[in-house]
């Protein structure tokens, strides 16, 4: 596998079963490869025995034969010799819901993540729900208010493991409101990508360009072309104002360019063709 084939799948989280487009979707780039090897990295949650065995039980029910499971629970386990060699032998890693902040501070900068970084490199697949998802992020949510405008201290911000580089992605996104957040994320680090992804919805990114699919929709914000931003001169739980923040929103069937931050429609054409014949 080359570099241009490898794949990050960002799943917004609900439940994974039930979001028929985007299990369908990984399912299919596992059963591409020849006795697909999967490995659930379970890391983000604080009970990894009942998800070792809900994803182990999910993935075998649908084809997968080899599903292998890694928990790092403590920092030490980041360092497992065994553990790297499972994800060396691995076409494809799934990491589970939970708290993202769980997955930097017990695997950033240790072997399991530089080797993350290697085998993206030569060509992978990385898939994330939830926590899974807003770990990829280079700037990482991970907490702030939902329902609130956009406000100085609504939300915080750590390194994510930057496997998604210049972007913050936040899950759960319509469902939980959480738009203020975003921007006030991006009012911080105007220079990265604001990727909010709503439940059962997914993007899989490859070679700088990402297609959306699922339930829901992709909420992107850019906020490279601001022109105004107030955030330097305000005071905590003040509300931010902020001119030029672009806002896009892509339903499943939608791409985005993130070379050239544009999005990318589908024929509009055959959209039209497709209701007149409902």
């Amino acid at each position: 596998m080359s570099k241009s084939q490898t794949v990050l799948f960002a799943i917004g989280g609900g439940e994974f079963a039930e979001a028929t487009d985007v299990l369908g979707e990984f399912l299919g780039l596992l059963k591409d490869k020849s006795d697909p090897q999967l490995t659930v990295m379970t890391v983000a949650t604080d009970e990894p025995e009942s998800a070792a065995v809900k994803y182990n039980n999910l993935f075998r029910r649908h084809g997968i034969d080899h599903v292998s499971v890694i928990d790092v629970s403590i920092r030490d386990d980041a360092f497992d010799k065994k553990a790297s060699k499972t994800i060396e032998k691995a076409d494809a890693l799934f990491f589970t819901g939970g708290d993202q902040l769980n997955v930097t501070s017990l695997m950033g900068g240790s072997p399991l993540h530089n080797l993350l970084h290697d085998r993206i490199k030569d060509g992978f697949i990385v898939a994330g729900t939830s926590a899974g998802a807003a770990m990829m992020s280079n700037s990482m949510v991970i907490s702030g208010n939902s329902d609130n405008p956009p406000q100085v201290g609504g939300v915080q911000i750590a390194p994510g493991m930057n496997l998604f580089s210049g972007t913050i992605i936040d899950t759960h996104f319509t469902q939980r409101g959480r738009h203020g957040r975003l921007l006030t994320a991006i009012a911080h680090y105007p220079q990265d990508l604001g990727i909010g992804i709503d439940e059962r919805t997914a993007i899989v990114t490859r070679d700088g360009e990402f297609r959306v699919l699922g339930e829901g929709v992709v909420t992107i914000m850019d906020g490279s072309r601001m022109r105004h931003n107030d955030l330097p001169y305000r005071k905590d739980r003040e509300t931010l104002g902020l001119f030029g923040v672009e806002v896009h929103v892509l339903p499943a069937g939608y791409k985005y360019d993130l070379k050239k931050r544009e999005p990318i429609s589908p024929s509009l054409r055959k959209m039209a063709g497709a209701n007149d014949e409902v």
